[in-house]
């Protein structure tokens, strides 16, 4: 801890409010996670009066120019080397039961402390020169940090009743830091899990995106489940919980299979959207799924029925509408589709198929793919990644040679109305379809030459005329 005080921002702080007589502290999450060992640009200042006057001051030392301020909020900004330093004063709150926005007067430290939402986030040390490097340690955060317990510092009902949001958060920090929820503050969870319904889909979508980001995010899910917050924000991923038998068949259960492809992809990639297409991509079993008495259980057509759902999922998540999303819905629709590759012989038709619908995607298809096999049967597995490799030597190998990543039509339809002087009419269509499925069963290579050769050929077959 000492050592990272040692850094020159701390000790213009130090000067400054001594200078300025202010009783200051660093507090928070720069706090736990010095202790923790974690890296982090974000530093938190408290101070027993005006954290705007202090941060004008700090930026007059350090002659920053800059200093945003939210008057509204009694806070203030500075950026200095890379590092984002927030300002502001002491202050307790009380809450109206009906919204997350409290009432908030000054205070002193302990007040400040008091409406911390978890013990690991309450410790503050001081930074006036007379007790610098002081921990102020009122709810044993540094233990909590030692024994990864997540816990807050007052009754944990009345914690979450208060602000919500904190449901989430002590889920979220739990899941980022391996820790465990102290067995209160879990029960309170379940009990306040109604109170999430006044917390904005927004804000619980923002802490759902950092669970999900975390390295094993099965872990926050489990809790989100089992706490009964999932319920309010998520049914739809809920319905995938549970196993039906019958005739002494069961499925699998696709809740946890699908935690299970979100945590195998983990290791393979951060990007936020391929992990939110490993959670989406069974997300339509329940409505799909039917029990015939001769071959089991079945989910035909779940993934396109789940690319269908994702916009709606998105939108009422309050997920961007964008790209992100079609790129989600495209790779939920198609997870499919190299793993029926790997069960059958892989022929350079399929591979292009595959290759013509992913595009630029298809590489990210293949890492979600291979998340989804979670089969125990060491034998099953075996072969699974065996094929994987074949599958993916295939890929390279037709994309080498007919480029089809990002394929465009060699032959547009102005060209052929153009060869033929017609206008548009289904002929078009039927010439520029032929001239695709040709060059995606191998007939013709995928260049204009060949298919401007091929179009004149079925042009005359169908009785049109060169113009």
């Amino acid at each position: 801890m000492q050592e990272f005080l040692k850094n020159p921002i701390f000790k213009t702080l130090s000067l400054v409010a001594d200078d300025l007589q202010v009783e200051t502290y660093v507090i928070g999450g720069f706090v736990r996670d010095i202790i923790l060992k974690r890296p982090s640009k974000d530093i938190d200042i408290v101070c027993v009066r005006s954290g705007i006057e202090l941060a004008k001051a700090v930026a007059k030392a350090l002659s920053i120019k800059k200093v945003s301020v939210f008057k509204n909020f009694g806070t203030a900004m500075i950026n200095y080397q890379g590092w984002e330093i927030e300002f502001v004063g002491a202050r307790k709150e009380s809450y109206d039961r009906n919204s997350r926005k409290p009432i908030v007067e000054n205070g002193t430290l302990e007040d400040d402390q008091n409406r911390r939402d978890f013990s690991i986030n309450a410790m503050a040390i001081c930074l006036n020169s007379e007790r610098f490097g002081e921990l102020v340690d009122p709810f044993n955060g540094l233990s909590d940090c030692e024994n990864k317990i997540i816990r807050t510092p007052l009754e944990p009902t009345i914690t979450f009743s208060d602000d919500p949001l904190r449901m989430m958060r002590a889920i979220r920090f739990a899941t980022q830091l391996n820790f465990e929820i102290e067995a209160t503050t879990y029960k309170a969870l379940h009990s306040e899990k109604e109170r999430i319904d006044i917390i904005s889909q927004e804000r619980i979508t923002d802490e759902l995106n950092k669970i999900i980001l975390s390295p094993v995010p099965s872990i926050g899910f489990k809790h989100l489940f089992d706490t009964g917050l999932l319920h309010h924000f998520f049914p739809e991923m809920v319905k995938l919980h549970g196993v039906e038998i019958r005739k002494g068949l069961g499925h699998k259960d696709n809740f946890y299979h699908t935690l299970q492809v979100l945590d195998n992809i983990c290791p393979n990639t951060n990007d936020l959207w391929l992990r939110w297409a490993a959670i989406l991509h069974d997300i339509a079993k329940p409505p799909t799924k039917r029990f015939d008495p001769n071959h089991g259980w079945t989910f035909h057509g779940h993934e396109d029925k789940g690319a269908r759902m994702v916009p709606e999922i998105f939108k009422k998540l309050k997920l961007p509408l964008d790209a992100k999303m079609k790129y989600v819905q495209k790779l939920v629709r198609l997870h499919l589709r190299p793993i029926a590759l790997v069960k059958e012989t892989v022929t350079d038709s399929a591979v292009r198929r595959l290759l013509l619908e992913a595009g630029e995607d298809v590489d990210d298809l293949m890492i979600l793919c291979s998340a989804d096999v979670t089969t125990k049967n060491e034998k099953k597995l075996t072969r699974y990644k065996k094929n994987f490799i074949l599958v993916e030597e295939k890929l390279k190998e037709v994309e080498e040679k007919d480029h089809l990543r990002n394929w465009q039509p060699p032959i547009s339809g102005e060209d052929i109305m153009a060869t033929f002087g017609i206008g548009p009419s289904k002929e078009v269509g039927q010439i520029k379809n032929a001239i695709k499925e040709a060059m995606l069963e191998g007939e013709i290579q995928n260049n204009e030459a060949e298919a401007r050769v091929f179009m004149h050929q079925l042009g005359i077959k169908m009785g049109l005329k060169l113009a």
